[in-house]
């Protein structure tokens, strides 16, 4: 295409674009895993997947994981029997309607499903503090994995997962999607580009940490195993529709609310983990630190604090902060020449030269949610890292972790990214990780 028919992205057409494709990819280049014992799932090129966490966002990712051409959903599991059903109700009248013959079967304990060696691969989408040990004895039993971020519940489940990753050989794709939107990625690469100039600041606003349990206490609902929900959890707490949000199978009827046990400090991290996955992602990915982390914590209403902030060596701070009157859930970056905001549905940049350009013709638009999960499943086939790998989902992890370290102990936290240890501070480092309940260990 002559560059005379080039022309820029409108701000209106660019607004909430996705990305099907290897635009972008170049800021985090693919790397090579082992290849061990996923030969045979390389030569036919037909991916079997199991789902584990059958809730809203399970649900969500079965859409678009099972109308990809090379896969077929043979599993799911959950601990609640409505969801199981709801499962096997829809992958049926999937394969029904497009008249393939795929046997799903559903699993209460996912060690049943994880006996299976005709899997692949897994999508783990459950309550945070399942996913450390569903990761591990995943990897432990040789299937590839995409899990829902953020990465772990803990700093020490991460770590431990990220050895267990590398020391099986598997591929494991954390469910950062926004790193495979177009304008996200469009945003990060300006800003390592040098196109803004360098830059001192970081908005990242993603809402506040979490609240102590509070809920009034509720029927267990029939066929859901409660017992198997709390798993490692060692907090007294009790039931309540929210921590699991009920559905219904006759008239069919979705979840409502997302579940409520990401907003408790006993059962989920609050904003600063739900969306601080997301948002603190993309700063650090844009400011080069990927894989490493900040140095400082200072937690909002410490003295004169007023943002939750990360100060960086590269002499970056991120603060929690909206950028807009709106409080978009979103990034601002400031360059010495210039800024550029972003979120899901938005871009703005401080010049147009900031803007993508496209040949005639060329569209950006598409999911950046689907093009995430085509990302896995290729680096699946291919035996690479995907865009968003597990030292990376880790590393965000470790960051809005920090966060809500320092927002407890209500004071600032020195801390070392390459060893992972903060700086002469004990009572810190208790906090590394959570006591399980009897019978569950790391």
């Amino acid at each position: 295409m002559n560059k005379e028919k080039k022309s820029l992205l409108s701000r209106r057409k660019f607004m909430g674009t996705g990305l099907l494709g290897a635009a972008g990819m170049g800021v985090l280049p693919h790397v090579s895993v082992g290849k061990g014992v996923h030969n045979e799932i390389i030569r036919d090129e037909t991916f079997r997947l199991g789902f584990i966490g059958l809730g809203r966002q399970g649900n969500g990712l079965l859409n678009s994981f099972i109308s990809l051409s090379n896969v077929e959903v043979v599993a799911g599991c959950d601990v609640y029997a409505a969801k199981r059903q709801r499962f096997l109700n829809k992958t049926q009248a999937y394969y029904k309607e497009n008249k393939r013959e795929i046997k799903v079967e559903v699993y209460e304990n996912y060690h049943d499903l994880l006996s299976r060696k005709d899997v692949d691969a897994l999508v783990i989408a459950t309550p945070d503090h399942w996913h450390a040990l569903m990761a591990i004895d995943a990897c432990k039993a040789g299937k590839d994995i995409y899990l829902e971020k953020p990465l772990t519940f803990t700093i020490k489940e991460g770590q431990e997962l990220v050895k267990a990753v590398r020391d099986n050989n598997i591929v494991l794709a954390t469910g950062s999607m926004q790193r495979s939107y177009a304008n996200f990625q469009q945003a990060v690469r300006m800003v390592q580009k040098g196109r803004i100039g360098q830059v001192s600041k970081v908005y990242a606003c993603v809402g506040g940490p979490p609240k102590p349990f509070d809920l009034p206490k509720e029927d267990i609902p029939e066929g859901l195993n409660w017992d198997l929900w709390m798993g490692p959890l060692n907090a007294p707490i009790h039931f309540n529709n929210e921590l699991n949000p009920p559905i219904s199978l006759n008239p069919p009827e979705n979840e409502k609310i997302w579940g409520g046990w990401r907003w408790y400090k006993e059962t989920g991290g609050g904003l600063t983990t739900d969306w601080g996955a997301h948002m603190f992602d993309i700063a650090q990915w844009a400011i080069g630190m990927d894989r490493s982390g900040p140095i400082e914590i200072i937690p909002a209403g410490y003295q004169d604090t007023e943002y939750l902030t990360f100060k960086y060596a590269n002499g970056v701070t991120v603060t929690e902060q909206p950028f807009d009157d709106k409080e978009s859930r979103g990034c601002k970056f400031f360059g010495k020449d210039g800024w550029i905001e972003v979120s899901r549905s938005h871009y703005e940049a401080s010049d147009p030269s900031l803007y993508p350009v496209l040949d005639e013709g060329e569209s950006l638009q598409g999911g950046g949610g689907r093009a995430h999960h085509i990302d896995f499943m290729e680096s699946v086939k291919r035996r690479k890292d995907p865009i968003a790998p597990v030292e990376i989902g880790h590393s965000t992890c470790v960051t809005c972790n920090l966060g809500n370290i320092a927002y407890e102990l209500g004071r600032p936290l020195k801390w070392n990214p390459a060893k992972e240890q903060f700086e002469d501070d004990p009572e810190a480092e208790k906090h590394l990780h959570r006591a399980y309940r009897p019978g569950y260990r790391l």
